[in-house]
């Protein structure tokens, strides 16, 4: 963090965003001194990043499966954020020096949060939906490890904090937060932290991923692979994406390991599903016994679908009751290692909604890794 002219400013690696800030600090304090005296005692303002999409859009996927589009909300993210601003700063102002930091591309928040993490930030909030929180999850791991402070010395760590934005986000859901920003800037006032586990996806090469939604494989994966090649036809990507999955979808025989246990074999597997929360696909309520604070996953498999199964039982997943529809099974896994029967390469996978490639993949969970503002 530096003062210029009598502004906050945070400088970001890559590709640096625009930073609004609150007033500057007193004048008698430097950049490496954020305290300040309040009643006779030692203050330190807290330093909150909030990551925002400017150009952020939350789509309400009605049957993720099925294609069916909600309202859009094209770029309006940014919109919302500036409607937000004047109350988050009065609400915060007095006591948090506010950061704001536009994302400019793809995978810019994850820069923008471990900067901001190594420069010693109380806390990264994610602005917007799933997809913001994504990116700044991952910005809190850097080469298989998390993040850590420059300065040895420091006795705090980064928070992750959240401001649903747009048609609401999947992981609040999970924890039964209201769609309002304006209750979510009252728990980053209240600063209260909770522990919250990550997935960890691991493959045969390349940089380890989290999550902290759901990883889905096959299907749903596929249909969202598509959708996101077509984004140029706008909502009407999601429709054309799962049109081409179900044209092309064959049930796959897959082999899994749970837990460091034996190969089973998973016959005509249509969709797998491992939760740590419970949303996806804007409100499909998939992992429905999922916790991010149980140290564990939630794995559903879908076996043997037929395209009128997703029809017929699209309400079942919506409210959580499809554990009890017949080819749907569910079980409690700490590492799940999944592999194609088979030499196709073709069996899709992702992570709240970021297609990451094909199988095998490892899954394991890394319990409490992160403080959440809760």
């Amino acid at each position: 963090m530096i003062i210029y002219q009598g502004v906050v400013v945070v400088a970001m690696a890559r590709n640096p965003s625009l930073i609004r800030a609150q007033p500057p600090m007193p004048s008698d304090l430097t950049s490496s001194d954020c305290s300040v005296l309040r009643g006779g005692a030692s203050f330190r303002r807290r330093e909150l990043i909030f990551v925002v999409n400017p150009r952020g859009s939350e789509v309400l996927l009605i049957g993720l499966f099925l294609g069916f589009i909600g309202a859009g909300a094209n770029g309006t993210t940014g919109q919302q954020w500036k409607k937000l601003l004047p109350y988050l700063r009065s609400r915060l102002g007095n006591d948090c020096n506010i950061c704001e930091s536009l994302t400019s591309g793809p995978s810019h928040a994850i820069d923008i949060t471990r900067e901001a993490i190594r420069e010693g930030a109380d806390a990264v909030i994610a602005v917007g939906g799933d997809g913001t929180l994504h990116e700044v999850v991952n910005g809190f791991f850097c080469g298989g490890k998390p993040v850590c402070n420059h300065d040895m010395n420091s006795s705090h760590s980064t928070a992750l904090g959240l401001i649903p934005l747009g048609t609401g986000s999947d992981f609040a859901r999970t924890l039964g937060w209201k769609n309002d920003p304006h209750d979510a800037i009252e728990r980053i006032a209240k600063g209260l932290k909770s522990k919250i586990d990550v997935g960890c996806i691991a493959g045969d090469i390349g940089e380890s991923h989290y999550f902290i939604n759901v990883a889905d494989i096959h299907l749903s994966a596929k249909a969202g692979y598509y959708a996101s090649r077509y984004k140029k036809f706008g909502n009407l990507c999601y429709v054309i994406g799962a049109l081409q999955a179900f044209f092309r979808h064959h049930n796959q025989d897959l082999r899994i390991k749970v837990d460091e246990g034996e190969w089973e074999v998973c016959s005509q597997v249509t969709a797998l599903c491992i939760g740590n929360a419970k949303y996806f696909g804007g409100g499909m309520k998939i992992t429905p016994n999922a916790n991010p604070s149980s140290g564990d996953y939630e794995m559903v498999i879908l076996q043997d679908f037929k395209w009128y199964d997703f029809i017929l039982k699209l309400h079942k997943l919506y409210n959580g009751t499809h554990l009890s529809v017949k080819n749907v099974s569910s079980r409690r896994a700490r590492s799940i290692e999944i592999e194609e029967i088979g030499s196709s390469g073709s069996i899709f996978v992702q992570s709240d909604g970021e297609f990451l490639g094909f199988l095998p993949r490892k899954f394991s969970i890394l319990p409490g890794v992160i403080e959440l503002l809760c």
